[in-house]
């Protein structure tokens, strides 16, 4: 079995009640208040391990799942259109693919303002200045609003991993240097 199958099953399934809320929520002209709510949502989901634990065990009754997302819908104060489709979800037994809902609202919500995000990962942190520079030279190569969303990983030695959609741009050292490698045992 393909080790990528169960997050993308997870994805596709989130995916249908992602486009559900998205359609309804634009429907009815509440885009906003969604955004809002997804963002709540992912910062609760960042920074409860209960919440991560209730969402992804299977020890949770289906009735007690149901129970504890109505009451962290509540809390957080969600939308409604975002609360019953997490009913929904914990009645199906489906909570355990919140993430990759909360992920695709994001991405759809992005879409509508016309927004892409990049994955940029470099051996430093970026400083704003570096930041805004590599947005806005993105955003005019692309022709839209571009978000970054940046990690550290010193491993690279210096340079910048960018990822738009599917295209991929790596100028780290640590991938020259493999290069380099490869390079060097196709001669010897």
């Amino acid at each position: 079995m393909d080790v990528s199958e169960p997050a993308s099953i997870s994805y596709g399934i989130a995916s249908r009640y992602a486009q559900a809320v998205f359609e309804i929520s634009r429907d009815s002209g509440k885009l906003g208040d969604l955004d809002a709510s997804v963002a709540t949502l992912a910062e609760a989901i960042q920074v409860s391990e209960d919440l991560r634990d209730m969402i992804a065990s299977p020890v949770y009754s289906r009735e007690a799942q149901t129970k504890a997302i109505a009451a962290v819908a509540e809390k957080l104060g969600l939308v409604p259109e975002l609360a019953s489709t997490l009913g929904l979800m914990a009645q199906k037994r489906r909570l355990f693919t919140v993430p990759q809902l909360v992920q695709r609202l994001g991405e759809l919500l992005a879409e509508a303002r016309g927004e892409v995000t990049a994955d940029v990962t470099s051996a430093t942190p970026l400083t704003a200045e570096q930041a805004d520079k590599l947005a806005a030279a993105l955003a005019e190569s692309i022709g839209k609003t571009v978000k970054l969303n940046t990690t550290v990983d010193e491993s690279l030695i210096a340079g910048l991993v960018v990822k738009v959609g599917s295209r991929m741009v790596d100028t780290s050292i640590r991938s020259k240097l493999n290069a380099l490698q490869n390079v060097m045992k196709e001669v010897g």
